[in-house]
C-alpha cells in the first residue's frame, strides 16, 4: 500500500494542476492557440497532473508487490487487472499517458487543439484515478 503522506501529496499535486489547467483555459480552441501563456500553464501542468498520476500508479503497483510495466500506457492497465481502477477509466487514462510522452520527448509538433480538448473533457478522469486510490486506501488502512 502507498503511503498515506506520499497519496496525499501526489493527490494534492494532481489536483492543483487540474484547477490551474481550468482557471485559465480558454473556452474555446481558437481562444487558446491565440493565447500563448494560457498554453504554456496548461500544458505545463497538464503534463504534471498526468506525471504525478503516473507516478501515483507506479507506487502503488511497487508496494502492493505487483509489476510494474515497463511503459506508461500499461500501468493503469495493470492496476484494471488487479481490481484497483474500473477497466474503462484505466483506457483512458493510458490513452492519456500518450500526450504525456508526446510533451515529455517532443515527438512532433504539439497538437494545440487535441491539447485544449483534452484539458475541456479529461481532466475528471485524473480527480477520479486520485479519488479510486485514496477509497482504496481509506478501505485497507
Amino acid at each position: 500500500m502507498v503511503d498515506g503522506a506520499l497519496l496525499a501529496k501526489k493527490v494534492a499535486a494532481v489536483r492543483d494542476a487540474v484547477a490551474r489547467i481550468r482557471a485559465v483555459l480558454p473556452a474555446n480552441p481558437e481562444s487558446f492557440l491565440a493565447d500563448r501563456t494560457a498554453r504554456e500553464v496548461v500544458l505545463l501542468n497538464l503534463f504534471v497532473a498526468l506525471q504525478e498520476c503516473l507516478a501515483l500508479a507506479a507506487h502503488w503497483l511497487a508496494d502492493a508487490g505487483w509489476d510494474v510495466p515497463q511503459n506508461y500506457r500499461d500501468i493503469f492497465g495493470s492496476l484494471a487487472e488487479h481490481g484497483v481502477l474500473e477497466r474503462d477509466l484505466a483506457a483512458r487514462l493510458a490513452a492519456a499517458s500518450g500526450l504525456r510522452n508526446l510533451v515529455a520527448h517532443q515527438y512532433g509538433i504539439l497538437d494545440w487543439p487535441r491539447i485544449h480538448a483534452v484539458a475541456s473533457t479529461e481532466l475528471d478522469d485524473l480527480l477520479a484515478f486520485c479519488a479510486a486510490l485514496a477509497r482504496r486506501a481509506a478501505a485497507n488502512p
